[in-house]
C-alpha cells in the first residue's frame, strides 16, 4: 500500500516536470532531446549522460517520435507504468489542446502569435541544442576515434538527407564500434533502472504487431469511419522512422486522400504546429478535430491523438527490459560506443539543418542565440526562464 501510494505520488511529480517542459519546450525533436538532457541528466540527475546517450540511441532505431519515447522511457523508469502516462500526458497535452482548439475555429496561428515571438522561439531552440551538442561530444566522444565517427556521421546525414542514411549511419556506427572500442568486462557503464519484465515486453511487442495487423482487417469488415481513422493514425504511429517531420507526408496521404481533411487545412494545422511547444504528433489532434465524420471535435482529436501514440507506448515497454539485460555485455557495449559518437553526429547535422538554418538568419538573430547561449552554458540559467526571455526579445525586437 504504501509502494503504490509512493508510485503515485512520484508519478505526480513526473507529470508537474513534464508539463512545464510541455508547456516551454519548443524547437522540434531535436531540442526536445537537449531539453530532457538538461533536465534530467545536468539538473535533476535521474541519470547519466551514458545512460541518457544510450536511451536515445535506442529510440533512433524505433519508429515514432523518439523525443516522445525517451520521456516515455525516462517516466517509465522513474514511477512505472503511471509515470509514463504522466511523462506523456505532461509533454503532449499542452500542444495538442492548442492546435485542437484551432481546429474547432480558435484561429490560424499567424493571426495569433507575433512573427518576432515565433522567430525569438526557434533561435533559442539553437541555443539549447548547441548547449547539447557541447556537452554530449564533451563526454562521448572523448577520443580522436568518436570524434571522426561523429563528423563522418554528420557528414553522410547532410550530403544524403534521408531517414535510411541515419539508420544506415547508427548501424555502421555500431558495427564499427565491435571492432575498435575493448570495454571492460562484465562492467555496465550505464545502467538503467525499470521496473517493467521480459514478460510485460513480450506481451506489449505481441499486442504492436496485433494491433498492427489487425486493425486494418477489422476496418475493412466493420465499415466504421472510427476504425478506419483509428486504423490509419496507428498505422502512421508504427511504420515512420525519425518521427517530426517525417510523419507528414505519411499522414498527408492519409488524411487528405480520402478527403477527410482538405489540402488547405492540413496545411494550417501544420503551420500551427510550428508555433506551439511539444511534439510535431500532436498535429493528429488537429487533424482528427477537423474531421467531418468524428461524432464530436474533441472525440476525433482524442483518438487520433491516442491512436499515434499508442504504438511508442507498446514499443518502449515491449523493449526496454530486453534492452536493460543486453547493456551489460561487453560487445553491445563496445557498439553503443560507436552509436553514440553516430548520435552526437547526428545532433551535429541537425544543429545546421534544419535548426540554424531556420532560426539564424541575420546579425540580430544571431546576438540573440549567443545571449541565450551563453545564459544557459555559462550563468546556468533554467533553459524554460531562457525560452520565456528569448520569446519576449522576438516579440519585442524581431517583429
Amino acid at each position: 500500500m504504501q509502494e503504490s501510494a509512493e508510485r503515485e505520488q512520484s508519478a505526480w511529480r513526473v507529470f508537474i516536470i513534464f508539463l512545464r517542459l510541455g508547456l516551454t519546450s519548443f524547437g522540434g525533436p531535436v531540442a526536445h532531446l537537449a531539453y530532457f538532457r538538461s533536465e534530467f541528466v545536468v539538473q535533476r540527475k535521474w541519470l547519466s549522460e551514458s545512460a541518457y546517450a544510450d536511451l536515445v540511441a535506442l529510440c533512433q532505431f524505433l519508429p515514432g517520435p523518439a523525443s516522445s519515447q525517451v520521456g516515455l522511457s525516462l517516466g517509465l523508469m522513474r514511477a512505472g507504468y503511471r509515470g509514463a502516462l504522466a511523462a506523456w500526458a505532461g509533454f503532449t497535452l499542452p500542444s495538442a489542446l492548442a492546435l485542437m482548439a484551432l481546429a474547432m475555429g480558435i484561429g490560424i496561428y499567424g493571426d495569433v502569435l507575433h512573427s518576432g515571438l515565433l522567430q525569438g522561439l526557434k533561435v533559442v531552440a539553437v541555443a539549447v541544442v548547441v548547449q547539447a551538442l557541447w556537452g554530449m561530444a564533451k563526454n562521448l566522444c572523448p577520443d580522436t576515434q568518436r570524434k571522426t565517427m561523429m563528423l563522418l556521421s554528420a557528414g553522410c546525414v547532410l550530403l544524403i538527407p534521408s531517414v535510411w542514411t541515419q539508420l544506415v549511419v547508427i548501424v555502421l556506427a555500431g558495427l564499427a564500434g565491435l571492432y575498435l572500442f575493448k570495454p571492460a568486462n562484465n562492467v555496465a557503464s550505464a545502467p538503467l533502472t525499470l521496473s517493467v519484465g521480459t514478460r510485460a515486453g513480450v506481451i506489449s511487442l505481441l499486442l504492436f504487431m496485433l494491433l498492427l495487423a489487425g486493425l486494418p482487417l477489422l476496418a475493412l469488415w466493420v465499415a466504421n469511419p472510427v476504425l478506419a481513422v483509428a486504423d490509419a493514425f496507428y498505422r502512421s504511429g508504427s511504420l515512420v522512422f525519425g518521427g517530426g517531420h517525417v510523419v507528414l507526408p505519411l499522414l498527408h496521404a492519409e488524411v487528405v486522400a480520402p478527403g477527410w481533411v482538405s489540402d488547405d487545412v492540413f496545411l494550417a494545422g501544420y503551420g500551427a504546429a510550428q508555433a506551439v511547444p511539444g511534439p510535431l504528433f500532436t498535429f493528429s489532434a488537429f487533424l482528427g478535430a477537423s474531421i467531418v465524420d468524428m461524432p464530436a471535435p474533441w472525440i476525433g482529436a482524442l483518438l487520433c491523438l491516442v491512436a499515434i501514440f499508442i504504438p511508442s507506448f507498446l514499443l518502449v515497454i515491449g523493449v526496454l527490459p530486453f534492452w536493460v539485460r543486453l547493456q551489460g555485455y561487453r560487445p553491445a557495449r563496445a557498439a553503443l560506443q560507436g552509436i553514440n559518437a553516430a548520435v552526437v553526429g547526428l545532433l551535429l547535422a541537425a544543429c545546421y539543418q534544419p535548426v540554424w538554418t531556420s532560426g539564424i538568419l541575420t546579425a540580430q538573430h544571431f546576438v540573440l542565440g549567443l545571449a541565450a547561449f551563453v545564459a544557459l552554458m555559462f550563468w546556468q540559467w533554467s533553459p524554460w526562464f531562457v525560452v520565456l526571455l528569448s520569446a519576449l526579445a522576438g516579440w519585442l525586437f524581431l517583429g
